[in-house]
């Protein structure tokens, strides 16, 4: 059998594997490890399996992920996600859509403290989602902004899914997290708008409430800083150049704890929760990456990563073609799969693809601009039929809402979303300006 055909069998294995629902780290292990042994023998395998788990997993870079999921799980037992909702409402909660633009706010802030969409979506899914409900907002549209605002996650960093792209591809985290930034901003920009517009356009979705006198305001706002102030010591410092991401990471988990024991909102219970909670979500991502490695190995020996790139390279067609056919896959990929195991899987194939394009700009501005480009795509995935994980983390804690509702308080958003990935692929300089400014 060809590299080629093998190739083939081993995606087309691959998936009904997962169809199967067996854990994608292990899919891609079982599949990776068998299309090893067809191509290169048992012996060969046995050797690189026996040093390829102690070469990924004693990678210094790849402790900053379950620093930062320590630093999210902290703040989301903190009660701090509560504290900025409560905030943003008290300045446009009068407006109509007001709660859900709130909303939109206090996942932005939140954001920028803890790098997991399903996470945010889940926290805010139960601080804020029965306060929207409770002032007559329709269920489907408040279940949706829910859901969009839950992958601001991992829009404004830090995020876990650009930190797993960077390893995956070898580029600077913290020049990733950089150019994340303004596309983050957008995002939230775009919901707020959207929310605008869908409630002029229907009122019924999200009424307008009572005005809060401005000395009301202060209160709930002084509520915020703590969590400002941590993200503004760890996003500030790491594009500062004050500490790297790991660092930022642990000095960002450190003070949120001392603010959770400290305004007595976090006690050991809690703290206990929230270290299983970072142990389970790390090693389920160290899983994948292990997998990924093995399945990564597996199609490099097939030589179809290397061949696809000087094949599309010698094609003639347009840069642009190419990538917005990437895009659009990634987009009908993210509907049916996970969003970390989707970019470990085509990341080898589709990475060298971009990076062999002429963009008119360097290799290393293409690599962080299409890491940027994954990351949105990443975005629209989670919400979108037919699993949408986000949607699905709002159903389960909204067991009244049917799916089908909640996805069309989606679609709207859905619609936003693709409007700002084009705008990022037309203007790349929107993610590459603070990289050259911060440099």
């Amino acid at each position: 059998m060809s590299g080629f055909s093998l190739a083939v069998t081993g995606f087309a294995g691959l998936l009904a594997l997962m169809a199967l629902r067996l854990p994608i780290g292990l899919a891609m292990m079982l599949v990776g490890s068998l299309g090893y042994i067809q191509l290169n023998g048992l012996d060969p395998f046995l050797n690189y399996i026996r040093t390829t788990p102690y070469q990924i997993f004693a990678n210094y870079t790849l402790s900053v992920i379950p620093l930062f999921v320590l630093m999210g799980a902290f703040a989301e037992r903190s009660g701090l996600a509560g504290d900025l909702f409560k905030a943003a409402s008290a300045v446009v909660g009068h407006r109509r859509g007001g709660l859900g633009m709130a909303l939109i706010g206090a996942c932005t802030g939140f954001g920028a403290i803890c790098g997991s969409s399903v996470a945010t979506t889940a926290t805010f899914a139960r601080a804020a989602l029965p306060e929207i409900r409770r002032y007559r907002y329709d269920p489907g549209f408040s279940c949706g902004v829910v859901a969009v605002g839950g992958t601001l996650g991992i829009l404004i960093p830090p995020s876990v899914i650009l930190v797993v792209y960077a390893i995956s591809t070898e580029q600077n985290i913290a020049k990733l997290f950089k150019a994340a930034l303004i596309p983050g901003l957008m995002a939230a920009a775009m919901y707020c708008i959207t929310i605008a517009i869908m409630t002029r356009l229907n009122p019924a979705l999200g009424p307008a409430q009572k005005r809060i006198a401005w000395p009301d305001r202060v209160r709930p706002l002084l509520g915020i800083l703590p969590a400002m102030a941590v993200a503004f010591i760890v996003v500030g410092g790491i594009y500062g150049g004050v500490f790297t991401p790991t660092e930022g990471a642990s000095v960002g988990a450190f003070i949120m704890l001392l603010i959770g024991v400290g305004r007595r909102t976090l006690g050991l219970q809690g703290i206990g929760q929230a270290i299983l909670q970072t142990a389970e979500i790390s090693a389920m991502i160290f899983a994948i990456l292990l997998g990924a490695e093995v399945f990564n190995a597996f199609l490099a020996l097939t030589q179809v990563p290397t061949a696809a790139a000087e094949m599309i390279a010698a094609s003639g067609w347009a840069p642009y073609t190419v990538l917005i056919g990437l895009l659009a896959f990634y987009i009908v990929l993210g509907g049916v799969m996970d969003e970390l195991a989707m970019i470990l899987l085509t990341l080898p194939v589709f990475f060298p693809i971009v990076t062999a394009l002429d963009f008119g700009m360097p290799v290393d501005d293409i690599a962080i601009w299409f890491g940027i480009l994954v990351l949105i795509v990443v975005g629209i995935g989670m919400t979108c039929p037919p699993i949408g994980l986000n949607v699905f983390v709002v159903a389960s804690l909204a067991r009244d809402v049917p799916v089908t509702r909640i996805y069309r308080g989606v679609l709207p958003f859905v619609l936003s979303d693709v409007i700002r990935l084009g705008i990022v692929v037309a203007f790349p300089v929107l993610t590459l300006y603070l990289v050259k400014l911060l440099e």
